[in-house]
Parts: structure tokens; C-alpha cells; sequence
């Protein structure tokens, strides 16, 4: 355990081997928020960012290493290395400067409009583009897009996310719909509370399954084991069980199975995060392509090693809504990605199938 910061008249006035540490933070809300460490005896062989971590418990690892590389931890006055090994006797000022609020800004990024009106704009998400920014992530993003277009957004929310009513996930490509204006970001996401938005997905899965359409209702939450995933409540988890599940259904029907895979359309009836790839995958069907939740790295037919999906086979193939002012019914579709196309093609070939069965199964997508 750390000991209690104790004032600098009080530390000097005691014998040197009864020195733990000192760690004054400045007081009265000051900004940044200034630190004053001092290394003692048993400091020696101490890196700088390790220990500047366990006696500022408030900064991670990483936010030390980005105020040591700011100049901002200075060791008897001076910058210095986060690799610096103490000796015992030093001492470190922390000067913790807060990160600037981060911003959506405007870049010159093509995107592809599928349909635009007063209150609303329809984009062609490509695989591989975030929709807004987040930690790491302040560019390339559809938002920073539709900024770049000069695009009139809502600002309903958060500033990060303009315009903003739902989400795909970065690997996911399709239809993706954003409000203009306040009041058509409040009808939209009333409409996707109220579940009468209807989506539909074209997704490719791993194996055959054994009924032509069916219904999957799993209750998904954070996986309490890898962080980075979503999962179903499973009957264990070593002691451990899912962050806030939440209700979520997913409807799926068969368009065609081609060799060990089956292409589905898929209905979400709700919007959790990752929701049709987390259900695929708790039922030993995960989509292709996708590693995260199981999927094969390559997929082999037969003889034939398939070559690797650089992205998830889940495209965003249709997206029905009441416009926000008039009512009116309008669907929006976006074409199967040449990408995804191609690799059905190759999976026909490699089955010995004939490529007519895609343009047949898709038909209603093309």
C-alpha cells in the first residue's frame, strides 16, 4: 500500500531512513493538476514511468508515458527518458496537463450517397470506416466525411457524434443513416427505440445449418473474459458472468448454401452491439471472416484453401424508415460490395457450384 502524502517540512524533518515517500498534489482545483514525487533507497532500479504510475494512480501507464514524451515529468528539474532507472533521492514533478477535448473535424473523404433529403442522408459505409471518433481513432471516420461534404448534422448528443442515430461496426459495410437536424435525429432515434426501423443484412456464416429460417433470442452483454467482445449468458463463466445483458433478436432466413457455408438474410429486431455476430457465433455459426468471434483465418473447401477475407462478410443490404417530417415510407438498399461478391464467386468455384446460384439467391439485393 502506498503511503499517505505527508507536507514537505514534515518528510525533511525525519531521519532519511524512515522516508517512504512524498507525493503532493496542488491544491485549490488548480490546472493541470501538479504532482511532487521523491524516490527513496528502496526506489532504486526503478523505471520513471512505472513509478510515476504507482504513485499516480489516476494516470494509466499510457497517459504517462504521453506527459513523459510532453516534457511534462521532469526528474531534478529536467526532462528525462521513461526508460530512466532511479536511484533513490530524486525528484519528479508531474505536471498532469488534461488531454484537449477531442474533436469531429472536416476532411475530404469520398463517400457514397445512396439517397439525401432535408432531414436525412443515407450513406454506402465501406468496410474498414468508423463511424465517428473514439479513443485512438479521430480520423478517417464517416462523420469526419460528412463534415468534409460541408454536411449540415444534428447536435443532439454527443459532439463526437454528429448527426449520428446508430451504428455499424467498422468491418461491417452498408446502409447507414444520419440525421441532418435536431428534429429528425429525435423522430430517428424514437423509431429505432420503437424497433418500426427495419433493417436487413446480408451475411455469410460458417457450416450448413439445419433449418432454412429461424429466430435467435439471446440476451447479449459485455464478455467478462475478453473485454474487447460482446457475449450471450452462458450457464458459467468460471465465476464471472456478462456485463448488463440486454434482450436482443435476430430473425434469419437461408438464401443459398454454398459448400460448408450458408449466405443468409438477417433481420435485426434490435441493435446491441455486435449482435448478429455475437448469435451466429453462440450457435457454432460464426460469420466469415470474422476472428474475433471464431471465424476460420482461411476457410478450406474440400481441397481448396479459400483465400483470407480481409474483412467480415456482413453488408447492410436495405434499411426502411418513416421520413422524419412527412412520414413517408422509403427504403434504401446498398449493393452486395464487389469485394464480397467476388469471394461468393471463388466459394462457388472452389464447391463446384455454378455462379448463377449467387445472382439467383441475391436478387432481390442486386
Amino acid at each position: 500500500m502506498r503511503p499517505a502524502p505527508i507536507h514537505l517540512a514534515t518528510l525533511f524533518a525525519r531521519p532519511a531512513r524512515r522516508i517512504c515517500c512524498y507525493n503532493r498534489l496542488v491544491p485549490g482545483g488548480a490546472q493541470p493538476e501538479n504532482h511532487e514525487l521523491l524516490a527513496v533507497a528502496t526506489d532504486a532500479g526503478t523505471r520513471l514511468d512505472r513509478f510515476v504510475a504507482a504513485h499516480c494512480e489516476e494516470l494509466s501507464r499510457s497517459r504517462v508515458q504521453e506527459l513523459i514524451d510532453g516534457g511534462l515529468i521532469l526528474v531534478n528539474g529536467k526532462p528525462a527518458k521513461s526508460s530512466l532507472k532511479l536511484h533513490g533521492g530524486e525528484l519528479i514533478a508531474v505536471r498532469a496537463q488534461p488531454r484537449p477535448a477531442p474533436r469531429a473535424e472536416a476532411e475530404a473523404i469520398p463517400l457514397d450517397v445512396l439517397y439525401e433529403d432535408d432531414d436525412v442522408i443515407a450513406i454506402n459505409k465501406p468496410a474498414g470506416m468508423t463511424v465517428h471518433a473514439g479513443a485512438g481513432n479521430t480520423s478517417g471516420t464517416l462523420v469526419n466525411a460528412l463534415l468534409g461534404r460541408g454536411q449540415s448534422l444534428s447536435q443532439t448528443g454527443d459532439p463526437l457524434r454528429p448527426g449520428i442515430v446508430h451504428r455499424l461496426d467498422k468491418e461491417t459495410s452498408g446502409v447507414i443513416l444520419v440525421a441532418k437536424n435536431d428534429a429528425a435525429h429525435a423522430k430517428l432515434g424514437e423509431a429505432f427505440r420503437q424497433r418500426t426501423i427495419k433493417k436487413t443484412y446480408i451475411a455469410l456464416v460458417e457450416g450448413r445449418l439445419k433449418e432454412k429460417g429461424g429466430r435467435i433470442e439471446l440476451a447479449i452483454g459485455r464478455d467478462p473474459i475478453r473485454r474487447t467482445r460482446m457475449a450471450v449468458q452462458r450457464k458459467t463463466w468460471h465465476g464471472a458472468a456478462i456485463s448488463n445483458p440486454r434482450e436482443a433478436r435476430t430473425d434469419w432466413r437461408v438464401l443459398a448454401t454454398i459448400g460448408n457455408t450458408a449466405l443468409l438474410e438477417v433481420q435485426l429486431h434490435t441493435g446491441r452491439t455486435h449482435q448478429i455476430r455475437v448469435h451466429f457465433s453462440a450457435l457454432k455459426h460464426p460469420v466469415v471472416g470474422d476472428t474475433l468471434y471464431g471465424a476460420a483465418k482461411q476457410m478450406r473447401l474440400g481441397k481448396v484453401m479459400m483465400s483470407p477475407l480481409a474483412r467480415n462478410f456482413l453488408h447492410a443490404a436495405k434499411l426502411g424508415f418513416a421520413q422524419p417530417r412527412t412520414g413517408a415510407w422509403i427504403e434504401v438498399r446498398a449493393a452486395l460490395p464487389g469485394e464480397l461478391h467476388k469471394f461468393l464467386e471463388k466459394l462457388c468455384a472452389a464447391a463446384g457450384e455454378p455462379r448463377s446460384r449467387i445472382d439467383a439467391a441475391l436478387a432481390a439485393y442486386l
